[in-house]
């Protein structure tokens, strides 16, 4: 039985990832961590990290990017392995959490969701194809809720689209006030913010005359919940070390 600690236990994400771990015979939820404190589905919610006194097999946060220095340090601190779900990183708090994957393992993505990183790596294989001759859109879509803006999905496919050019393309953050053709190697990343939209990306590749479009959509926060506690499952059982979706599938 691996036993799980919840960052964010009480938030949106952390209900639903609570709720399906019932259905996992292999895995439960030890302790939660939320400044709101209390208990529910059968197990206590600490108001700050440092009183849990047990120690986790793994941890998962989905949580606030405020919340990543005190995780990090007990993760380090007790050698629990960390699924850092949480989005809206700054470069600076991204890179603390590689540094720290070269002491415990840490698992680490812009989404938990298997599709999504399907459908990142079917744009590597677009792009390998279509080379320069197309121009490359993303429009990314989430409830009025997200405060991150784009999402860090948007920038992860951004990134995957970016590597098979050799890092040749320019990110442009929408269009408002510009007055200009589109320069050729512009990646534009776009974002709608409304109602309850779980999340959808899509990639528009725009040739002469023909366009392709790769599309995902999310229809309930279950799909990131479900990857997050794989990918504990996963992680429990690994050395130190850096670790993303890739790796997961691997062992699917």
């Amino acid at each position: 039985m691996i036993n799980i600690a919840l960052s964010g236990a009480c938030g949106k994400m952390g209900r639903v990832i609570a709720e399906l771990v019932e259905n996992y015979p292999n895995c439960r939820i030890a302790a939660g961590i939320d400044p709101a404190g209390g208990k529910y589905a059968g197990f206590e919610v600490f108001r700050n990290i440092s009183d849990v006194e047990e120690k986790p097999d793994v941890l998962i946060d989905f949580s606030h990017p405020s919340a990543l220095s005190d995780i990090l340090s007990y993760c380090k601190m007790r050698g629990v392995p960390a699924v850092i779900a949480t989005t809206g990183y700054t470069q600076d708090e991204t890179a603390k959490i590689k540094s720290a994957s070269s002491l415990i393992p840490v698992f680490f993505t812009f989404n938990m969701s298997l599709g999504i990183n399907l459908l990142a790596d079917l744009a590597r294989r677009a792009v390998r194809v279509l080379g320069g001759q197309f121009d490359t859109e993303i429009i990314e879509k989430h409830h009025n809720h997200k405060k991150d803006s784009p999402s860090g999905t948007a920038i992860m496919l951004a990134d995957a689209l970016n590597e098979e050019r050799c890092n040749a393309l320019r990110y442009v953050y929408g269009r408002s006030g510009t007055h200009r053709p589109r320069i050729k190697d512009e990646l534009g990343i776009h974002s709608v913010r409304g109602g309850t939209i779980v999340g959808e990306h899509e990639i528009i590749f725009a040739g002469h005359d023909e366009i392709i479009s790769l599309s995902h959509s999310a229809l309930s926060r279950e799909v990131f919940a479900n990857g997050a506690i794989n990918a504990a499952l996963f992680l429990a059982q690994c050395e130190k070390g850096l670790y993303d979706m890739s790796d997961l599938l691997k062992n699917i």
